[in-house]
């Protein structure tokens, strides 16, 4: 039986990132919120569509320091997209920092970090890869050591 796809990803976060987690992945990348079974611990579902794509459960106390990539083998979740100017604009209105990857042949990359510090990848068809970003343009957030942009 082959794998047919990834069915959602799971965001642990404590109480009080619950807002600013729903106005990323509500107003930044276009998901919204649905429903959620009565589990007993808060959390919102986050539609891609008719398919809550993102799950967000409070797992952690008011004074979790968030997300740690050195203490995980996690390193990000990438969504296919189109229209790169559009979410440029959402991610720059929204004070999102973002870095920009151009690898010819594998697509252009933005990346970002959500409000608890996972690493988001958003990848653009080649065709969208703006000029002025040069083909071997690296993100710092996805390789700080080797980046050459910004």
């Amino acid at each position: 039986m082959p794998l047919r796809g990834i069915h959602h990803v799971n965001i642990g976060c404590r109480p009080k990132d619950i807002p600013a987690i729903e106005k990323f992945y509500g107003g930044v990348l276009g998901l919204t919120v649905g429903y959620r079974p009565d589990f007993p611990n808060p959390g919102i579902w986050l539609y891609m569509g008719g398919h809550p794509l993102i799950h967000v459960v409070v797992r952690f106390a008011d004074e979790w320091p968030g997300s740690n990539e050195k203490l995980s083998s996690w390193d990000h979740v990438a969504f296919d997209v189109t229209d790169l100017d559009e979410y440029r604009q959402r991610l720059l209105k929204s004070g999102v920092h973002f870095d920009e990857q151009n690898v010819p042949d594998a697509g252009f990359q933005l990346f970002m970090r959500d409000p608890v510090g996972n690493k988001i990848e958003l990848n653009f068809p080649n065709s969208e890869a703006p000029a002025q970003v040069a083909p071997g343009t690296l993100s710092g957030i996805q390789f700080p050591h080797l980046a050459t942009s910004k």
